[in-house]
């Protein structure tokens, strides 16, 4: 049998020191702005997971599979390229926000952006609240 071990982990790393130094310079200003927005929808402090990503609360999941982990709620990480913004929502709620959000990309559990100002924060906000209730909803905590 092989295990799997997940690799983006909650870390103790400083958050701002990681935006200071790792974030790309023409990234920074979205970035810290991106960081009081999820602060705000989400009311969790962000935490550094894995090398990259901000993520904001967590959950505990196992999969039918007997596979399981914790992860962020939401989540962004200011990559060089794009924005890359981590939403665990899905359903018709979710495909009504995104119609409204903005220039914009997709996938499966994320949203990409090339700047802030591309896309209306109000709604953003919503796709995180919505995120992190559809995950609560879905694996409520344990204790």
């Amino acid at each position: 049998m092989i295990l799997y071990v997940l690799k983006t982990k909650e870390m103790d790393d400083d958050v701002m020191e990681y935006m200071e130094i790792s974030v790309p310079e023409k990234r920074r200003e979205d970035a810290f702005k991106l960081l009081d927005l999820f602060t705000e929808a989400s009311g969790f402090e962000g935490k550094l997971w894995g090398k990259s990503i901000i993520g904001f609360g967590s959950y505990h999941y196992t999969y039918a599979s007997g596979h399981e982990g914790d992860a962020a709620l939401a989540g962004f990480s200011p990559r060089k390229s794009k924005i890359s913004i981590y939403l665990g929502c899905t359903g018709t709620d979710k495909d009504k926000l995104l119609s409204k959000l903005g220039k914009h990309t997709s996938g499966k559990g994320c949203v990409y952006i090339n700047r802030l100002s591309d896309v209306d924060t109000d709604i953003l906000k919503e796709l995180i609240r919505l995120s992190i209730h559809q995950l609560q909803t879905k694996y409520p905590s344990n204790g």
